[in-house]
């Protein structure tokens, strides 16, 4: 069984990323091991979540849930934006703090009470309110990790804060409460996959559907997402378990010319990073051709193309109508006939999303 299917409380860890320090530092023995603590997010609907960050603690060889035995891993007490973390982009909760060989059995993330959060109000003015945290949240989120920690090597903790489903509408009071959920996967069970959405300049979403037990039940499927960086468009999804995925990503503005993109095949190795090396490129919104054909006889249909590259064309119905649909934007010459006719021929340009009409009456 996983380590994500040991946790019962709502923190998942990702990344239990290990490897052997060879960087050489005055201030940590040589054979001493180290732990970083990282804070990405998935995307939320909101213009800012600031959290209070107090401190990271954990408990070495210690399992029992009372509050004693937690060590300090002496992360700044900051507040911190978790939309600035997506896409790729991490904050430094630790750095390479040392601690003792064992197994290290929980960890806390603790929390302030400066929490607040932006929403776009009426007239798109932006509203500022406070994030109350329940009070049995207040001495920190706690996690059982049971990680071994052996000498001389350097262990990346990332933890995944879905701000999404992290923020709740409290019910008459209207108070809107901060119940912080982290989704978690061990590195021995995940990986990350990196790659770039092509044109950059369009904001998108990235996503992966992942089957946690392989089955064809999807009560146990999660979606995995991230925002594309909006200079850059590279994205990192992290916690990915080992697979192959179908790698999709689509516009976060519902008016793009763009519709999605897509990666197919794309491997994920337990603890390495998959790099999609081609861009994953938005395809165009298709749109469609139609119209009306009059003029013909009883019993006469006409033919309608285009010269795309599967030469497509459609007969009329019996009332004259046609319709070209999922037609790619592009210029296109569109030819009507029919037997004993004048065939006609119409240069159009089709834009994304467009439904050009073209009515014609065909003549002996």
């Amino acid at each position: 069984m996983s380590i994500l299917k040991k946790l019962i409380i709502p923190i998942f860890l990702i990344g239990v990323l290990f490897s052997c320090d060879d960087n050489k530092s005055g201030d940590v023995a040589k054979n001493q091991p180290t732990i970083s603590v990282r804070l990405v997010d998935a995307p939320g609907d909101y213009e800012a979540v600031n959290i209070e960050i107090v401190d990271v603690t954990i408990k070495m060889n210690n399992d029992n849930d009372d509050d004693n035995g937690w060590m300090s891993l002496e992360a700044n007490n900051e507040i911190v934006n978790l939309l600035d973390f997506t896409g790729g982009f991490s904050k430094v909760l630790v750095d390479r703090f040392p601690i003792p060989a064992g197994t290290l059995s929980q960890m806390r993330l603790v929390l302030g009470d400066g929490n607040t959060i932006v929403i776009e109000g009426e007239n798109n003015e932006s509203e500022t309110f406070d994030l109350k945290t329940p009070s049995a949240q207040q001495s920190g989120l706690k996690l059982k990790v049971n990680t071994t920690i052996e000498e001389g090597f350097t262990y990346d903790f990332v933890l995944d804060f879905d701000v999404e489903k992290s923020i709740v509408i409290a019910g008459n009071s209207g108070n809107i409460i901060l119940k912080p959920v982290l989704y978690a996967s061990a590195e021995a069970s995940s990986g990350i996959i990196e790659g770039i959405v092509s044109p950059n300049d369009v904001p998108s979403m990235v996503s992966v559907l992942v089957d946690d037990n392989g089955t064809p039940e999807t009560d146990d499927d999660f979606i995995i997402t991230a925002y594309t960086d909006e200079v850059t468009g590279a994205f990192a999804l992290w916690g990915i378990p080992a697979g192959t995925y179908e790698v999709i990503a689509t516009p976060i503005d519902d008016e793009s010319d763009y519709s999605y993109g897509s990666a197919v095949d794309v491997t994920v190795t337990n603890g390495e990073v998959t790099i999609i090396t081609d861009p994953i490129e938005l395809m165009l919104k298709t749109g469609s051709i139609s119209g009306t054909i009059s003029g013909l006889a009883e019993g006469v249909v006409a033919t309608i193309s285009i010269n795309d590259d599967a030469s497509t064309s459609v007969e009329t119905d019996a009332d004259g109508m046609y319709v070209i649909e999922a037609v790619i934007p592009r210029d296109y010459t569109v030819t009507i006939s029919a037997e004993g006719y004048v065939s006609q021929e119409f240069m159009i340009t089709l834009e994304p999303a467009e439904e050009e009409v073209i009515d014609a009456t065909l003549v002996i």
